[in-house]
Order: structure tokens, then C-alpha cells, then sequence
């Protein structure tokens, strides 16, 4: 059941959202706190790369998310206008309400910073298994890596909605983490993959509570139970890089 939060004042100065707000900055901490802590692992590598800095651009993209795309959003008023043309060409593969339901451009910068992130995760899993899966297949990937966000970053781009950000998401983790990660698993047993198994578990448990507007009440809604899964996702995603970090 749709939950819709109310306002709150703190000092005079008006919060939207304020417990989604809070959640939001919880999944930020979390990832601040996983990406200052791999910083001093004195790894190197493309995969400690790729995992140091998801969590950067994870904590960067749910700290603009709570702070502007929910907490503040009031403050933010701007109107966005695609081109026609991509517009026309999009509604061949996109249905019209998917193309109509504009949300506020200034939620942008959050939505795009976490695919961003989500890519980066992806292409650390790509890495890792390379040398249990098929050359060609390994880069074949690394480049569907590449062509895949830039292609879900235009569709958000144009349509500004956030369903997109959703898809691009699931298709990370669900296909490209969850698979890859699996492979390995199956092969080495090691504890790295598996931890990151369950992460993508619990990412997609909150997934399914946001997807289908699930809440318990106003003050805790899809959105902050989406939120406190994710934070789970997280820690889970942290452990898992320690050990896959410590196994290079």
C-alpha cells in the first residue's frame, strides 16, 4: 500500500520526506564508510578500482538522492524539454506513459550517479571472472558494460523517469553481478562471491517492496524499506570486496 510521507519543520527550515531523507543518507554513510576503509587496504588493481570507487559514486549519488531528490526537492524547481526527434524515435520501443511521466530534472544527478556506480560494480564482477569464463566472452561484456549505461544514461536523459534507472539496476545486478559472481562461486567457493550474492539478495528484496509501492505507514514507506534493504546490500557489498580484495 502507497504511503505518502508528510513534511516536517526543524528549525523553521521545511523537510520533505524526512525518514526516506534519513534512509537515503544511511545507504550514503555506509558506502562513505566502505569506500575510506578499502582506502586503506593498500590494494591495487583494476578491481579494487572499480570497487572503491562504487562506493563512492554510490554514497555520492544516495546523498544527492536524499538531500536533493527528496529532502529539499522544493528548493530545486527547473523544466526539462527533450529534443523531438529523440523523443519520437523512443516512443518506437517506449510506451507514452513511460514517456510522459517527467519527475523533476534535479534528480538527475542522483539517478545518473548511480548507474554510474551500478556500472562500476558490474565491470568488477566482468573482471574478476575473467579467468574462469571465455576470453571473447569477457570482452564482449566489458564492452556491453560501456554501451549499456550509455544507452539507459540517454533514455533517462530524455524521458526523465526514473523507471529506467530501475531497469538499467536490475540488469546490473540480477544479470551482470549475480552471474558473474555466481560463476565463480560455483568454481572456488570462495567467500567474496558469496557475499556479494547475498547482497544482490537483499538489493532485490528492496527492489520488490519499491516496485509494488509496499509500506507499513506514512513514516516508513517503500521508499525507507527499499532504502534500509539497500543499506543491508551495502554492508554485505563492503564484506564481500574485503575478502574478494584479499583473495588478489
Amino acid at each position: 500500500m502507497y504511503f505518502e510521507q508528510p513534511s516536517i519543520f526543524l528549525f523553521d527550515i521545511r523537510i520533505d520526506e524526512p525518514v526516506t531523507t534519513l534512509t537515503d543518507l544511511m545507504v550514503s554513510f555506509v558506502c562513505f564508510y566502505a569506500f575510506f576503509k578499502l582506502k586503506n587496504s593498500n590494494q591495487k588493481g583494476k578491481i579494487y578500482y572499480y570497487l572503491r570507487f562504487y562506493f563512492l559514486s554510490m554514497g555520492i549519488a544516495t546523498f544527492i538522492g536524499g538531500a536533493i531528490g527528496h529532502g529539499f526537492l522544493y528548493l530545486f524547481d527547473a523544466q526539462w524539454e527533450s529534443p523531438k526527434w529523440l523523443i519520437k524515435f523512443l516512443s518506437v520501443f517506449v510506451s507514452d506513459e513511460l514517456l510522459n511521466e517527467v519527475a523533476n530534472p534535479w534528480k538527475l544527478p542522483g539517478w545518473l550517479t548511480s548507474m554510474f556506480s551500478i556500472a562500476l560494480v558490474e565491470r568488477a564482477s566482468i573482471e574478476y571472472a575473467k579467468p574462469f569464463i571465455n576470453k571473447k566472452t569477457g570482452i564482449f561484456f566489458s564492452w556491453l558494460n560501456i554501451f549499456e549505461l550509455m544507452t539507459f544514461v540517454t533514455i533517462t536523459f530524455a524521458t526523465l523517469n526514473f523507471f529506467f534507472v530501475e531497469v538499467h539496476t536490475a540488469y546490473g545486478f540480477l544479470i551482470i553481478v549475480l552471474s558473474f559472481n555466481l560463476i565463480v562461486y560455483v568454481k572456488q567457493r570462495l567467500k567474496g562471491n558469496k557475499l556479494f550474492l547475498i547482497a544482490v539478495f537483499f538489493s532485490s528484496i528492496g527492489a520488490l517492496f519499491f516496485m509494488n509501492k509496499w509500506g507499513f505507514c506514512q513514516w516508513f514507506n517503500h521508499f525507507d524499506i527499499s532504502h534500509t534493504f539497500m543499506t543491508i546490500s551495502a554492508i554485505f557489498f563492503y564484506k564481500g570486496s574485503k575478502e574478494i580484495l584479499s583473495n588478489k
